[in-house]
């Protein structure tokens, strides 16, 4: 399938409005290209997390980017978002140099566009990421490496909910725990598990494109006599009892299984959570404590929290 890339260089005013125009139009989602990203402080503690190219940026300005599917009505709908974006100026929304140009995109390129912007990266004290197409040279000898083809449906590992339950998982796992990884998308979680000594690890998720997703990347690392990877809702119909459970999902979900998660961990176990906005902060560790939890650690990294909670 080809789909045609539309680029419109406006102004940080009227982002917002121009992002809404090109979701109205059938757009999935749009692409924000904008030049303070590269001034941004971020975290760097464990290593460069972001690389950006200067020459993917304007200088001035903001570059929003959409993809529409190449059809037989395809100029209509771009001529209605040129109108559209022209209209704003009638509420006294800077448009700036308004530059719209199209380009046509195969779906195989788009696909893998985004790999260029997926490198090693180092996330904790013991564990380095590396995309499966780079070649890396470990630092130390004590350095741990996920090889990672994370697919277009899941993180690249990178993301702070992700380098949160890292951290946690090195707290908590020993040598030869049980550990259940809820949710598990790209298996990120539960390779790190194996690496770190578990002496098995159940890979939970609903959804049959992570359930292969992540079975590839648990045999890419050579832990699949470790870790089992199956399709399932949650902790539905589960009953192995384990020293660690790990979610990285959203606050929602998470408080919908919290009572499951008690009465599956042995005593003195961990129960890892992450994926929480700081808005559900308070929801969540209020539901941890309810169903019988003691918060052992908070754990903080930009807009985004996770817990270590432990079952005494």
């Amino acid at each position: 399938m080809k789909w045609s890339e539309i680029s419109i260089h406006t102004t940080h005013e009227a982002v917002e409005a121009i992002s809404n125009i090109l979701h109205e139009a059938g757009a999935g989602g749009v692409v924000i290209e904008d030049p303070f990203d590269l001034l941004k402080e971020r975290d760097t503690s464990f290593g460069e997390i972001y690389q950006l190219n200067p020459d993917d940026y304007p200088e001035e300005g903001v570059i929003i980017k959409a993809y529409l599917p190449v059809n037989s009505f395809l100029g209509e709908t771009v001529e209605e978002i040129k109108q559209a974006i022209n209209n704003l100026m009638l509420y006294d929304i800077d448009i700036g140099k308004n530059k719209i140009t199209i380009s046509e995109v195969n779906e195989e390129e788009w696909a893998t566009a985004w790999k260029k912007y997926y490198n090693p990266v180092k996330i904790s004290e013991k564990f380095t990421i590396v995309p499966t197409w780079e070649t890396y040279e470990p630092v130390s000898s004590d350095e741990l490496i996920i090889e990672l083809d994370p697919g277009m449906a899941f993180g690249t590992g990178t993301h702070p909910t992700t380098v949160m339950c890292i951290q946690a998982l090195e707290k908590c796992v020993k040598p030869g725990d049980n550990v259940i990884d809820v949710g598990t998308g790209s298996g990120i979680l539960s390779i790190a598990a194996a690496m770190l000594g578990a002496k098995s690890v159940q890979a939970l998720d609903l959804d049959p494109i992570a359930v292969d997703s992540a079975r590839l990347n648990v045999k890419l690392n050579k832990v699949q006599h470790i870790v089992t990877v199956s399709q399932n809702n949650l902790l539905d119909r589960v009953e192995t009892r384990a020293n660690v459970i790990v979610a990285n999902i959203l606050a929602e979900i998470i408080l919908r299984f919290v009572d499951d998660a008690y009465r599956l961990l042995e005593q003195g176990g961990c129960f890892i959570t992450s994926g929480i906005i700081q808005a559900k902060k308070q929801e969540v560790k209020d539901g941890l404590v309810k169903a019988g939890f003691v918060i052992e650690e908070t754990l903080v990294m930009e807009d985004w929290v996770a817990f270590i909670a432990r079952k005494v």
